[in-house]
């Protein structure tokens, strides 16, 4: 859809451009993280933006890599910080995504071996999907002598900010089964914190254990397909050429996108920035050219001009 507006690949839009792109497209896909906030701050005029685009008619769905909390929490947050247009249903999660992988397509029978948070668990959990309890180890276990949990048929790992060596040799230990899976929330290698520090992402995590058991793990998160699937399966007529994702990571949200046949903005209130984007554009790796969104914006209150020009027709 995007050259049917004469510009694809790195192109800044605004105004009209914005109205006549949201028109054409019936879902509207955001990142959350970088996106639609910051922290505890919701982005400036993000607020008004979503509750539009759902006044307006518009399927808006968030798909976030971040498995820190279950689902129910986030919508906890949403209104909170003043997204009150916002349902359970329109939350997909990389932490919900797992569970309904080892649900519904791997119908996983055995326990989980979870390397990762609390909010992780509970939504494997809450989809009857068995973990193997997280009990406190003698303070003087090692690989050596501490039990293994019996009938383990997957490995998943997401963020863990818990993370103990021994959590990572039993997680190996497991992997030596060829029968066991070993998948990841998401591979995000990082994320950004105030004051330029950064927190290690699951991919970082995952990465410690491909090293240690020798295999690569499965990705259900951004940018694997699967997450668009699990958006597919829950709502009716998703055609990827009325879709539109918006997200502010050039290797994880404009890489989904292009995986999954999606139009793609990247906005510029996160972490990859328009000197990125250009950079691959211009590359002479084919690849590369996946990660180039096709069009960008400086923020989503961008579009709060087309909103104003929308209602004022209407009126």
């Amino acid at each position: 859809m995007a050259g049917a507006f004469g510009f694809k690949g790195c192109q800044k839009i605004r105004g009209p451009q914005i109205r006549n792109l949201l028109e054409a497209k019936d879902f509207i896909l955001f990142d959350c993280d970088g996106v639609i906030w910051h922290g505890e701050k919701a982005i400036t005029g993000a607020v008004k933006v979503v509750n539009s685009l759902i006044r307006h008619g518009k399927n808006v769905v968030f798909v976030t890599n971040n498995c820190t909390r279950p689902r129910e929490n986030y919508v906890t947050k949403f209104c909170r910080l003043g997204f009150t247009e916002v349902m359970l249903e329109q939350i997909f999660s990389s932490s919900y995504c797992s569970a309904l992988y080892l649900r519904d397509v791997v119908k996983i029978r055995g326990q989980v071996f979870v390397m990762g948070c609390d909010a992780l668990r509970r939504e494997l959990q809450a989809a009857g999907i068995p973990c193997v309890e997280e009990e406190a180890d003698e303070p003087n276990a090692t690989i050596y002598n501490c039990p293994l949990a019996p009938d383990v048929k997957a490995v998943l790992v997401g963020h863990d900010d818990k993370l103990t060596f021994l959590k990572l040799a039993k997680a190996s230990c497991y992997l030596r089964d060829p029968e066991c899976l070993f998948l990841a929330t998401d591979n995000d290698p990082w994320h950004p914190l105030s004051g330029g520090r950064i927190l290690p992402g699951s991919g970082s995590l995952t990465a410690a254990l491909e090293v240690a058991s020798g295999r690569k793990a499965t990705v259900i998160g951004k940018p694997s397909r699967f997450m668009f699937e699990c958006i597919s399966s829950q709502f009716r007529g998703v055609d990827p050429a009325q879709c539109l994702m918006i997200g502010d990571r050039l290797e994880v949200d404009m890489l989904f996108g292009s995986n999954c046949g999606l139009d793609t903005m990247l906005t510029l209130t996160g972490v990859s920035q328009m000197e990125e984007a250009q950079e691959y554009r211009d590359s002479e790796l084919s690849t590369n050219h996946s990660l180039v969104p096709d069009y960008v914006v400086d923020t989503i209150a961008d579009f709060l001009p087309a909103f104003e020009e929308v209602d004022e027709q209407s009126n």
